[in-house]
């Protein structure tokens, strides 16, 4: 049975934002995708070309209710 073609790394970018910094893979990120930054903070994917990032909305908390 043939090997299937390996597939090629992910290109990992390191971007530096107002809110810390992210390791993203450009090819694979979709708008609304949300990112952690090395310092902890939230961030949603809001454009694409160009890449551009902003809090993510803080959700109201879910009790079941």
């Amino acid at each position: 049975m043939p090997t299937p073609p390996a597939t090629p790394p992910a290109t990992l970018l390191t971007i530096d934002t107002d809110h810390g910094r992210v390791h993203v893979d450009p090819v694979g990120l979709r708008l609304g995708e949300l990112l952690v930054t090395d310092e902890g903070a939230e961030l949603e994917v809001v454009g694409l070309d160009p890449l551009r990032f902003e809090p993510a909305p803080e959700e109201d908390e879910d009790w079941g209710e």
